[in-house]
């Protein structure tokens, strides 16, 4: 999917009987009436969508809103929610907005709300995320409220989430100033992603309106309004029939809410933490005795995102996951872990001057409250050393220690961590999914099982699908490879160490470690296992940071760190449900299986699952950066919860991915 920019709203105030009245030029409509918002908030959206009676005895309650404006909407409902006795777990607040307000904008829509509800507002605008084109996930009210904030255009947008709404707040400018948002396509996709029995309101009465919503399955009927309006529409889903979910999307069956999650690391962490915070238990199964024994055990590492011409789908992926990053780690870093978002520098590649950075920025429309170009000057004033190129500043990028992060996460409430213990072997069950050691004795036993143990994952899918009765051929996973890395470290007061202020990317990486010490790195070396630090690495990694920073190299490295990084070969990560492979539909099997003919393996998301097996892994170099991100897709996915990814990124890093790949190439060899 192709984004465009992102542009922020245009709001001029003007003076009202109640105050400043915030209005859209580019619409020539008022935000919301000129009686109070938060009444029309409780009166169309609560009271139309039978809130909040109807959130009760519900563990996770979504809502849908179609035009988040100035979240008047979403304030009166989180107030409403969290002054409930009655009220679920959690509320999932999905909202979509074109053209968000800026802060300043907002902070003045916001000065006359009522003391209760502008505490609020002040919690919503610390969160408030930058104006790029993605779905942005905040986690509010000590993870009991979920609001996931999608900007642009709601048509595209629609499309791409993957959820099932209870209520629908259809909001947005009047049809007759903005009638993409009312158009019968808009309405059908809403409807798409309703449950039966969902909710409708809004504050419009257009004729149109009401008929594009029956036509789409809904009881309409009209209200008393509010606010000076005479009318106002609700309506219920209750559709001759519901579609089916495709395959590949299916939540976990899980009446329990039990998951093993094989693997200590960043992935498994990242996954057991998420999973936690929807209810879940999590029982954490690791060969090593501490948890990050593995490439997680890593001193410190770097997480930023990137910046592309295409912006395909790396570029958007490392896009969301550096933005989630700067949330998720911004949390661990209060609570004591070692580490900043205070940002990072990418030197630009040579020959590439700040002007064409920028015309690039410009082209994407990315906000600085993501990225900004530098000139070399810049550069190297916020490094603390002269720079020779232009660079990007990365401005909530930074670095953390992983290990201390991956016990942050595991030490949260609903995870048990069991170390040393070595799974060696899968076996379905009754019950689900038994894992057995290599003496055959049972180390647990759960419905569903996330495997996020790196490279040793497709070996135990192997002895998964081998010991199923109903046996079916094994998965078939995105390539994986191995790549050794070796790092290189000075401890604090050696001399001839650059002082640098920001960590450094490029050609390779540094930064200052807690300690005053330096690390950079890494090397990489395919289908290289060896463990032990190599002089010949280390002198590599002198000659890098020497590049780096311009800098005469310090003495060769006194100490090193060596890990085995699992990547995928194109570069993004595997997680989600596995893919079951069986004859029929495999690479080639079944008619129609060249591209677009409906085979069931032409998309990611219509290629059937192994019940309970999940994977999480091919984080790469990345994991610090991906994993906070990766486990909140996988939880979401399993938990049947709002998916804070687009469903095209999704696919991208669904590991029915090869599936798809190997149905169309063979596919289309059958053509020729």
């Amino acid at each position: 999917m192709k984004t465009r920019p992102v542009l922020p709203a245009r709001i001029e105030f003007n003076a009202g009987d109640s105050g400043d009245l915030p209005f859209a030029p580019d619409y020539g409509d008022l935000y919301h009436p000129r009686t109070d918002a938060l009444a029309q908030a409780r009166h169309v959206f609560l009271q139309g969508t039978g809130l909040p009676a109807r959130w009760a005895g519900n563990d996770d309650f979504v809502v849908l809103e179609t035009g988040f404006g100035l979240g008047h909407n979403f304030l009166a409902t989180w107030d409403a929610w969290r002054t409930d006795p009655q009220r679920g777990a959690r509320l999932h607040y999905v909202a979509l907005d074109q053209h968000p307000p800026c802060l300043d904008d907002l902070a003045r829509a916001h000065a006359r709300l009522p003391d209760a509800v502008a505490a609020l507002a002040t919690a919503l605008r610390a969160a408030w995320p930058p104006s790029t084109a993605n779905l942005h996930l905040r986690v509010l009210d000590g993870g009991r409220v979920r609001l996931l904030l999608g900007w642009g255009d709601a048509r595209r947008l629609l499309r791409e989430l993957s959820l099932q709404a209870d209520a629908i707040f259809l909001d947005g400018f009047a049809p007759e100033r903005n009638p993409a948002m009312w158009e019968r396509s808009t309405l059908a996709a809403l409807a798409r992603l309703a449950r039966r029995g969902a909710r409708v309101a809004t504050w419009s009465v257009a004729r149109p309106v009401h008929e594009a919503l029956t036509a789409e399955g809904f009881i309409v009927e009209t209200m008393p309004g509010v606010g000076g309006k005479c009318g106002m529409t609700r309506a219920r889903h209750e559709p001759a029939f519901m579609p089916r979910r495709s395959p590949g999307r299916a939540a976990a069956e899980a009446a329990d809410k039990h998951a093993v999650v094989v693997g200590g690391g960043l992935a498994g962490a990242g996954a057991a933490r998420a999973l936690a915070a929807l209810g879940w238990r999590c029982t954490v199964l690791d060969r090593q005795h501490a948890p990050a024994g593995g490439a997680s055990g890593v001193p410190a590492a770097l997480f930023h995102g990137t910046v592309h011409a295409e912006d395909g789908a790396h570029a958007r992926f490392n896009r969301a996951a550096a933005l989630h990053a700067q949330q998720v780690l911004g949390a661990a870093f209060l609570a004591g872990v070692p580490g900043s978002a205070q940002g990072l520098l990418r030197l630009a590649r040579p020959g590439i001057d700040q002007g064409a950075l920028k015309a690039l920025l410009q082209a994407q429309g990315l906000p600085p409250g993501y990225v900004t170009a530098l000139d070399a000057a810049a550069a190297s004033a916020r490094a603390g050393l002269p720079l020779a190129a232009a660079a990007w500043c990365f401005t909530g990028g930074g670095w953390a220690v992983p290990g201390a992060v991956v016990r942050h996460w595991l030490d949260a409430p609903g995870i048990e961590w069991r170390g040393g213990v070595a799974v060696q072997s899968m076996h379905r069950v009754a019950q689900g999914w038994q894992l057995r050691d290599q003496r055959g004795r049972v180390l647990a036993e759960a419905g569903n099982v996330v495997l996020a143990n790196a490279a040793d994952a497709p070996r135990l899918l192997d002895s998964a699908f081998a010991a199923d009765p109903q046996r079916l051929s094994a998965p078939h996973l995105p390539r994986l490879q191995c790549r050794r890395g070796q790092l290189s470290g000075w401890p604090a007061g050696t001399p001839g160490l650059p002082g640098l202020r920001l960590p450094l990317a490029g050609d390779g990486y540094a930064l200052v470690l807690p300690d005053g010490g330096l690390l950079c790195g890494a090397t990489s070396h395919e289908d290289d296992d060896e463990a032990g630090v190599r002089i010949a690495d280390h002198q590599s990694n002198l000659l890098r940071l020497a590049r780096l920073t311009g800098l005469p190299a310090p003495a060769s490295a006194p100490w090193g760190f060596v890990g085995s990084r699992l990547a995928a070969a194109d570069r993004l990560p595997v997680v989600g449900a596995v893919p079951e492979v069986g004859p029929g539909n495999g690479p080639g099997n079944g008619p129609g299986n060249g591209p677009g003919n409906g085979s069931v393996n032409d998309h990611a998301r219509r290629v059937p699952r192994k019940a309970g097996l999940w994977v999480a892994t091919g984080l790469g170099s990345r994991g610090l950066g991906w994993a906070g991100l990766a486990g909140e897709v996988l939880a979401a996915w399993m938990a049947g919860t709002p998916v804070p990814l687009e469903s095209d990124l999704l696919d991208a890093v669904d590991p029915a991915r090869a599936v798809v790949r190997a149905a169309r190439s063979a596919g289309l060899k059958t053509a020729v």
